[in-house]
């Protein structure tokens, strides 16, 4: 079964920085992509970052580019979220999720939340002023 577990969340004040962490089993680690999201209530899931093994990429959206960066350890079964300047309006519920491709598929760019198989429960940030 393929889990994915997210934590680190919690309340930072704005302009702090925090790591959440994706610790994914189950899961085989060939021609895949993982993937960061966020959500606050009554607003759709917002893609934040994707790594594509068959890329061998990391992807951004353009509106947190320079803020978050991505990454993993070798084993690839733990995923980080390195989050700088945080500001008001990152307070969400943070997701990973994965998927596998098949090993032709290049994304090469963030993809949207329907790709993806697997996701985690989500851990809250709260960034107050």
């Amino acid at each position: 079964e393929v889990q994915l577990v997210e934590s680190g969340g919690g309340l930072v004040q704005a302009g702090g920085s925090l790591r959440l962490s994706c610790v994914v089993s189950g899961f085989t680690f060939v021609n895949y992509a993982i993937g960061w999201f966020r959500q606050t209530p009554g607003q759709e899931r917002e893609a934040v970052s994707c790594f594509s093994s068959n890329d061998d990429s990391t992807y951004y959206a353009d509106s947190l580019k320079g803020r978050f960066a991505m990454s993993t350890v070798n084993a690839k079964n733990t995923w980080y979220l390195q989050m700088n300047t945080l500001n008001q309006d990152d307070t969400a519920t943070y997701y990973c999720a994965a998927v596998h491709h098949t090993p032709d598929l290049r994304v090469g760019t963030v993809l949207p939340e329907y790709e993806y198989d697997y996701w985690g429960k989500g851990t809250l940030i709260t960034v107050s002023s």
